[in-house]
């Protein structure tokens, strides 16, 4: 089994992967508090679609309270979209619709482009550009979600991007995401980048990503913020 940001293969053994990431099973209590707030049960909470999270039950706590909460997802422009790259999208849009909260996409062309040697940016900016297309097409609100493409809007977050860089360690990166002598710069700083969107408001951030991901948030968990 491997599980990474950029390999998911082998058979998957989900008690155990929930063991190695930290995270706990969503339990019904948690189901039947979205039903609760959201007057509707979701297909992809009842048949375990989503069957892990760490600390939702917080940010629903806080949405009670009024504080409320916001979502953050994102897609690696590798390819055209197929079902399986939508359904989490499909998802964010149904909590978004039932929360009525802010969501925000970010298109990591960057990453795409440094991950594999032989990528060409050409290929990737056009990857990208027809992604954000079929990511506009699920039906966000439009007045509640921004889909930002890094290389674009890489100047307005970059202060944020080097403040989180400065207060993680290599030690930290190499151990999450086992980075070796050969593994290039832009792959070791990129964890900074994918950081970001989590502090874009100050309520709590709800990522409804698929599990190979979490290890860039388990970065930041590890990391301090103050001050930032």
């Amino acid at each position: 089994m491997v599980v990474t940001p950029w390999e998911v293969s082998g058979s998957i053994d989900y008690d155990r992967l929930i063991k190695m990431f930290g995270v706990s099973r969503i339990p019904q209590s948690v189901k039947d508090e979205v039903h609760n707030i959201s007057g509707e049960r979701s297909f992809f909470l009842n048949r375990d679609i989503y069957f892990a999270h760490r600390d939702f039950d917080l940010a629903l706590q806080e949405y009670k309270k009024g504080e409320g909460f916001y979502l953050y997802m994102g897609r690696g422009p590798s390819g055209p979209m197929h079902i399986g790259h939508l359904m989490p999208f499909i998802f964010t849009k149904w909590l978004q619709e039932k929360f009525n909260v802010n969501l925000y996409i970010q298109v990591t062309d960057d990453e795409k482009f440094m991950f594999k040697s032989s990528a060409e940016m050409s290929s990737i900016d056009k990857f990208a550009n027809e992604n954000i297309l079929d990511l506009a097409a699920v039906g966000f609100d439009p007045d509640k979600t921004f889909i930002f493409k890094d290389t674009d809007y890489i100047a307005n977050i970059y202060r944020m991007v080097i403040k989180i860089a400065k207060k993680t360690t290599f030690s930290t990166v190499k151990a999450v995401f086992g980075f070796t002598p050969s593994t290039n710069t832009g792959m070791i700083f990129f964890p900074a980048i994918e950081i970001v969107p989590t502090m874009f408001e100050k309520s709590r951030c709800v990522i409804p990503s698929p599990i190979d991901q979490d290890p860039y948030w388990r970065v930041e968990r590890h990391s301090r913020w103050d001050g930032l």
